[in-house]
């Protein structure tokens, strides 16, 4: 090898390293941006991605989670209180769902998530989590706790939605769920609620067509 070659290799060894180490933080701000600052979840952008993926999965099940009376916790204990509760929803959830599935919040207190079904018996988990959500939150007074309704929907039922679709059909099943105060409530077949592309009466971009929606099984 040449002295001068190897003069330029060794030039050269401190600016593609320096490129290298850019490199990985540009990738470590990436997931950054992607995970929400105040519960650790992906938010809407890292959690789409990584739910599009698992949705190839006949067993995927789509769920929203909607934190009740968030207002009025807020309201009464003040914005630290909300926090709390809010952070303590995603950890629950985000235990709950496991390495398998994928979690996020989708803003304010709305939670979205993917879970694989791989024994059939997600309704019932559900409900049971349904129960887990609505415990009191370490640290805070009793009264700072809530319940937060869900609804969910298979992605085997409706072949070829995409998960804009499918988050709209758990989010009609969730608004029933919390309606009815029944907590849990599975999209299927029956109508409730005029939409727009999926969104409830009164969400931005809700259509007249009603969706299909059905009870919790």
């Amino acid at each position: 090898m040449s002295s001068t070659l190897l003069t330029a290799l060794v030039a050269a060894g401190p600016l593609a390293a320096g490129w290298a180490v850019h490199a990985r933080l540009l990738r470590r701000r990436l997931r950054t941006a992607r995970r929400d600052p105040l519960t650790g979840l992906w938010t809407r952008d890292g959690f789409t991605r990584r739910a599009t993926v698992l949705l190839r999965d006949p067993r995927a099940v789509v769920v929203l989670a909607d934190v009740d009376r968030f207002k009025h916790i807020n309201d009464s204990h003040g914005h630290a209180a909300g926090d709390a509760l809010l952070k303590a929803t995603a950890a629950r959830l985000a235990h709950y769902v496991g390495a398998d599935g994928v979690v996020g919040r989708l803003g304010g207190d709305e939670f979205a998530a993917v879970i694989l079904d791989t024994r059939g018996t997600v309704g019932d988990l559900l409900a049971v989590l349904h129960g887990v959500l609505a415990r009191p939150v370490d640290g805070q007074p009793p009264a700072v706790r809530t319940t937060v309704s869900l609804g969910w929907v298979r992605a085997e039922d409706f072949p070829g939605e995409d998960l804009s679709s499918l988050l709209g059909r758990a989010d009609e099943a969730m608004y029933a769920a919390k309606q009815g105060r029944a907590g849990v409530r599975r999209a299927g077949l029956g109508r409730l609620f005029a939409t727009v592309t999926g969104r409830r009466s009164g969400r931005r971009g809700a259509r007249t067509a009603p969706p299909l929606v059905g009870r919790a099984a």
